[in-house]
């Protein structure tokens, strides 16, 4: 809800945001947090408004 990373994911690949969401966050506390939020932060830059 950020930038609207996990949000343009489910648009692009027709998923409801909530699940992308909570799947973002179920890897994020698997991989104790740090790689999921530095490839966050780089897709919020690299990514295209839409």
């Amino acid at each position: 809800m950020l930038a609207g990373v996990c949000g343009g994911f489910a648009d692009y690949f027709d998923l409801d945001p909530t699940l992308v969401r909570i799947g973002y966050v179920l890897i994020c506390l698997i991989s104790a947090g740090f790689p999921g939020l530095l490839v966050y932060g780089i897709l919020a830059i690299v990514m295209p408004d839409s």
